[in-house]
């Protein structure tokens, strides 16, 4: 999506450790119209795969898997990262480990909300390593869903994460796929 590439190049910017920041549109100021366009085009890549719901994790996911369910007209069901007293014991869970954050962290779903009825795509803001993707597949897997694909807004392929997914005959579709990044510049997949 070249538009996307361009507002990482106009509005990112990059941190050691391979941290691409983009607070100003995506992780915490939302630009909504862009929420919208990235939505029509996740909507576009799955319009023909049968899917009845969307996963994301929260909470930076839940922007661009809302706007796809609006396109869509798909409910969004988001993984919570932490067990509230409200869930109760009746979930789904998987352990995931942020490579933003460094920490490992639990997600989990309520069971009432992803059945073997599914037919589910992951959502997310960022695709690295691959590490929270691994436990959403996980929570799907418990329910008995099937996986349809995952979209990420912006996949560091240099990462290997979305290659060891694609291995496993899983659909991966960014929207912007950074080939590689230094300190000061990046690189888009042409």
């Amino acid at each position: 999506m070249k538009a996307l590439e361009q507002k990482i190049l106009n509005e990112g910017k990059i941190y050691p450790g391979n941290i691409l920041k983009v607070n100003t549109f995506l992780n915490h100021q939302l630009d909504c119209d862009f929420m919208l366009e990235m939505g029509k085009e996740i909507a576009e890549i799955y319009k023909n795969d049968n899917v009845t719901k969307i996963l994301t994790v929260e909470a930076s996911g839940i922007a661009i898997a809302v706007a796809a369910g609006m396109v869509m007209h798909l409910p969004v069901v988001f993984a919570k990262k932490s067990k509230s007293l409200n869930l109760g014991d009746n979930v789904y869970s998987a352990v995931a480990h942020s490579y933003t954050h460094g920490n490992d962290y639990t997600m989990v779903v309520e069971k009432q909300f992803l059945s073997e009825n599914d037919r589910v795509i992951i959502v997310d803001d960022f695709l690295a390593t691959g590490n929270a993707l691994v436990g959403l597949i996980k929570i799907i897997e418990s329910a008995g869903a099937s996986l349809a694909g995952i979209s990420c807004a912006i996949e560091k392929k240099f990462q290997g994460g979305g290659d060891k997914l694609r291995e496993q005959g899983i659909k991966v579709e960014s929207l912007a796929l950074i080939s590689e990044m230094t300190e000061d510049s990046l690189k888009f997949c042409r």
